[in-house]
């Protein structure tokens, strides 16, 4: 682990128990662009409201048209400088993330920060994305990998670009199912799940790594909100003993959590924050609730090999490849 401390990829410089970080904090974000995949609910509306009330132009990239759409007055109320826009995102669908990238790319804009905040939980079995993938690992990591690197021409425009990998406190649990990352042989839904948020720091360490080795301004950094009181269970996805004891896990989980205003600090500070390393990982100083300060993570997210694994992975089921070799 010194050598992976030695390479500048951790959050070492960053204080273990963070001051009382909010809002309030955030810079000035006046003539940056800023996407945030699922902004239309939870911890992706609290980031766009923030970042819109500091000047940023956020473009919202969600599944759901009429929340989106209700989501998007909100944004806009909160707005201090150019008005919110909504993307038309689905990242269960590869289909729409060719799209919704291909739209921003036209523009020929600057993206000067990418927030891969959106996610599923704890899907029933044999729920699939559009192109077959198990559903939690196709939406959270796969969507968001293809999603990314298909932006990357519109983020290096930008002076200082920085990519937020939303990740959770259930990557501790992770670990990639090399024979069968989709899940179709043996499914446990809290498994796969915890395996998509621990590819979410693979991801992040190995993008920010490639950014730096070829001389990119691109930094990669994930955050994670701990218990946040969200709408990222839909328990009503599943009927019978599995949806109502999705039902009783939900209930537990709201009435321990944080509010989502405050699970969003994490990830607010890791888009805004200026001079923060590369690969840095912000969680809440309690670990499930409290203020942004460094997080630890799970040991595999370290391993070098199998971020480079999975990046081939990912490049082989969604043939998005980006402009760095191995």
């Amino acid at each position: 682990m010194a050598n992976v401390f030695s390479a500048g990829t951790t959050t070492a410089s960053l204080p273990l128990i963070a001051r009382r970080w909010t809002i309030d904090d955030i810079p000035d974000q006046t003539g940056k662009t800023a996407v945030v995949t699922g902004a239309n609910s939870g911890l992706g509306l609290c980031t766009a409201e923030a970042l819109a009330a500091k000047g940023a132009h956020v473009l919202m990239a969600c599944r759901n048209e009429l929340k989106a759409a209700a989501a998007l007055e909100s944004v806009a109320a909160a707005a201090t400088g150019p008005k919110p826009e909504v993307l038309p995102l689905d990242l269960a669908d590869l289909t729409s993330v060719r799209r919704a990238a291909d739209h921003l790319d036209v523009r020929g804009n600057a993206i000067d920060v990418l927030v891969n905040n959106a996610g599923v939980m704890a899907l029933p079995r044999n729920v699939r994305t559009a192109e077959g993938f198990d559903a939690q690992f196709g939406t959270n990591h796969l969507g968001h990998y293809a999603f990314t690197g298909l932006l990357l021409p519109a983020l290096l425009r930008a002076p200082d670009p920085r990519v937020v990998t939303v990740s959770s406190i259930a990557a501790w649990g992770g670990v990639i199912n090399w024979p069968d990352p989709n899940w179709r042989v043996l499914y446990v839904r809290w498994l796969a799940y915890s395996q998509s948020k621990l590819a979410n720091l693979l991801f992040t360490a190995e993008l920010n790594r490639r950014a730096r080795e070829h001389g990119t301004a691109l930094i990669a950094v994930s955050a994670h909100p701990g218990l946040s009181a969200t709408n990222l269970y839909d328990s009503e996805a599943e009927k019978g003993v599995g949806g109502r004891l999705a039902a009783l896990q939900q209930r537990v989980l709201v009435g321990l959590a944080q509010s989502d205003r405050m699970g969003a600090l994490p990830q607010l500070y890791a888009a805004t924050m200026p001079g923060l390393p590369g690969n840095s990982y912000l969680g809440p100083a309690f670990e499930t609730f409290g203020y942004p300060r460094r997080a630890f993570r799970n040991p595999l997210a370290y391993s070098r090999t199998q971020a480079r694994a999975l990046w081939r992975l990912s490049e082989s089921l969604t043939d998005v490849h980006y402009p760095w070799p191995h």
